[in-house]
């Protein structure tokens, strides 16, 4: 009789080959352009839930893009319910010219066991492994060892800005008995995480004014405060030399590590160490020198300016012009307990308090997330972390993780369910950056621990 395992085994290329076609689609939920990819992508994902044997599966229209949700619940009332959640959209692919394992970045290739492009592990290619292990499965047994709801969507890149809305309109349809994400990493193909924590965002953008209009720097200079210096001037006050933000009342509350924890940050900080010499490659580390790498991208906070735009600037070429305007998009991931809307408010008044009167400034939030810990003392954790073990061979650190997944707390606080975060990436997979990929020994991996999951989850809550 074939087993869910040997079906996986004899279908691995077609998985493959199923998975690069999804990823074909450039779903781009970060400009507009891309609105019918959107659209393409989400109808693709209801008609393979439909094809794999779901027996409901249907596109939600929201505001901006569309909600993917199936479900199949044949298991029975006596099963436990699982929801997975996953995001179709993906970053874009600029700058292209960056891109050198593939010729168009929606166009995969596998090179050395590693299929490239973008969205490749973030977030289709892990999301995908649900619906192949349900197949599995469904094709070899006609059954699943629990009832099983689907959940995608397309704006996590955005931070999941209609999906709040649709989760309380819904929560009758997404009641379950756990939540389970892959949309994390780990760093090594040998080191399994779990991953209890994600950090919150702010994304802001600071727009700084001054003449009414570009004015030509041989007649103007000397006399106007350049806003594209000004804006330089105002950033550099947020940070010391240390690496410490430098805006009143913005550790205020930060929760402390216990000695548990601060020994599991040093046990991460070992492999980040290692991983960020071959990843990074900068002169040398930088941060708050009292915490270690690990705890400063799992447990700190932080304020990055993501970019600044004003005057002249194309690459080649020279224009003697003090532009009349700047603008700098500035981020803050978050911890716990700190709060969106409270630190743009200090922001703002940081921003006040450093800025001269000789230009206008206006500060705008673009999106917001709330950080999230999550209780590791579920069974369902538990049966995560036994699932991982039978097919790693050492059970998972239990560790936070610097990115944030918006919908992460709204499962926690909305449909009151433990959340599992079962992730597969890996540190060089090159998130949001040119050369994405997933290694297809993880997409293997992935499916046979989800597999495991599901099983014993059966066995444990049956």
């Amino acid at each position: 009789m074939t087993t869910p395992t040997d079906y996986v085994k004899a279908n691995e290329q077609a998985f493959i080959a199923e998975l690069m076609d999804f990823i074909r689609i450039p779903s781009v939920s970060t400009t507009p352009h891309h609105a019918e990819d959107m659209l393409k992508a989400a109808n693709w994902l209801k008609d393979h839930c439909l094809r794999i044997g779901m027996t409901r599966a249907e596109v939600f229209e929201t505001d901006l893009h569309p909600i993917v949700y199936a479900e199949w619940l044949g298991a029975g009332e006596n099963k436990p319910t699982v929801l997975v959640y996953g995001h179709y959209d993906v970053q874009p692919a600029d700058p292209i010219d960056k891109w050198t394992m593939v010729k168009d970045p929606f166009e995969p290739e596998i090179h050395d066991d590693k299929l490239y492009a973008r969205g490749a592990t973030d977030d289709k290619g892990q999301l995908f492994i649900h619906l192949k292990v349900f197949e599995a499965y469904m094709k070899t047994t006609g059954s699943f060892p629990v009832n099983l709801k689907l959940l995608f969507e397309g704006e996590e890149e955005l931070a999941s800005a209609s999906l709040f809305a649709f989760i309380d309109n819904h929560l009758d349809l997404l009641a379950c008995d756990v939540a389970v994400i892959s949309d994390t990493g780990m760093p090594s193909p040998d080191m399994p995480i779990m991953v209890y924590g994600l950090r919150g965002l702010l994304y802001t953008e600071l727009e700084v004014t001054g003449p009414r209009k570009d004015l030509h720097s041989g007649i103007y200079g000397g006399t106007v405060h350049n806003p594209a210096q000004a804006i330089a001037e105002i950033v550099a006050t947020m940070h010391d030399a240390d690496g410490h933000i430098t805006v009143d009342g913005f550790y205020d509350n930060v929760r402390d590590l216990s000695d548990e924890e601060r020994e599991d940050f040093r046990r991460m900080a070992i492999l980040f160490d290692e991983e960020w010499r071959e990843q990074v490659d900068a002169p040398q580390m930088w941060g708050e020198p009292e915490f270690n790498s690990a705890e400063r991208v799992g447990a700190r906070p932080t304020l990055e300016i993501n970019g600044i735009y004003g005057g002249f600037v194309e690459r080649d070429g020279q224009k003697t012009v003090i532009p009349s305007w700047a603008l700098a998009k500035i981020s803050c991931r978050l911890v716990s307990d700190q709060d969106p809307d409270r630190i743009f408010d200090l922001l703002k008044a940081h921003i006040k308090k450093v800025t001269p009167p000789t230009i206008n400034w206006e500060l705008r939030m673009l999106s917001k997330a709330r950080p999230v810990v999550i209780d590791i003392d579920s069974p369902a954790i538990r049966v995560a972390g036994d699932a991982y073990e039978k097919i790693f061979g050492k059970q998972p650190v239990f560790a936070r993780e610097g990115g944030s997944i918006p919908v992460v707390l709204s499962f926690k606080e909305q449909l009151n369910v433990p959340v599992v975060m079962l992730g597969f990436g890996l540190p060089d997979d090159n998130l949001h950056a040119p050369d994405e990929k997933f290694s297809l020994e993880m997409f293997r991996k992935g499916l046979q621990t989800v597999a495991v999951f599901y099983d014993e989850l059966s066995k444990s809550q049956g």
